[in-house]
């Protein structure tokens, strides 16, 4: 019973690290990816559906994304969604598909943006942390509860705290390197 609460709630601390890794993967670092906008929301027959899920996206240079939907209707749709969101990226739209110049970040933008992953890497660990007194608080029911004894909870909470440890590492880590890739001229 201890086991399987310190399965799930490690479970979940991993999707909390991955989560981390694909939400910092959607933010500009000067050079194109398709992770730029493929998480972007478009209203399609009133339903906001992911970009990835209308249209195929390339990065042809360095600098360029290249986004070509499948319905041509949508290109205007496709364009107000990425004005509208805070990437700082101005399409450019032949009728047929939207290109998007990627332009080199500013020093400043690159210290604001800096800011967001800290902001974002902070979130997570309090979530992480959050995960864990959860499964704290399970263990001690199951102790008062006579499921298992004080050595087996105190057992299984210093593997949560190690599992913790590891995965609060991780998130740090991954903002670590999406600084590193941030601060890269």
């Amino acid at each position: 019973m201890a086991g399987d609460i310190l399965r799930n709630v490690e479970d979940k601390m991993r999707k909390t690290a991955e989560g981390l890794k694909i939400e910092l993967a959607s933010i500009r670092t000067g050079r194109a990816s398709v992770n730029l906008v493929d998480h972007l929301k478009i209203d399609y027959a009133g339903v906001p559906t992911a970009l990835i899920q209308l249209a195929g996206i390339s990065v042809p240079e360095a600098k360029l994304l290249v986004i070509q939907p499948w319905d041509k209707n949508m290109i205007r749709s496709i364009e107000k969604a990425i004005l509208a969101s805070d990437l700082g990226l101005t399409p450019v739209s032949d009728g047929n598909v939207i290109r998007i110049n990627v332009p080199p970040l500013s020093e400043e933008r690159r210290q604001e943006l800096i800011k967001v992953v800290h902001r974002r890497v902070e979130e997570r660990k309090v979530s992480i942390r959050n995960l864990r007194h959860d499964a704290l608080n399970e263990l001690k029911g199951l102790e008062r509860d006579k499921k298992i004894s004080q050595d087996e909870q105190k057992r299984f909470s210093a593997q949560l705290q190690k599992s913790t440890d590891s995965f609060i590492a991780t998130a740090e880590q991954i903002g670590q390197n999406k600084e590193a890739e941030l601060i890269q001229v």
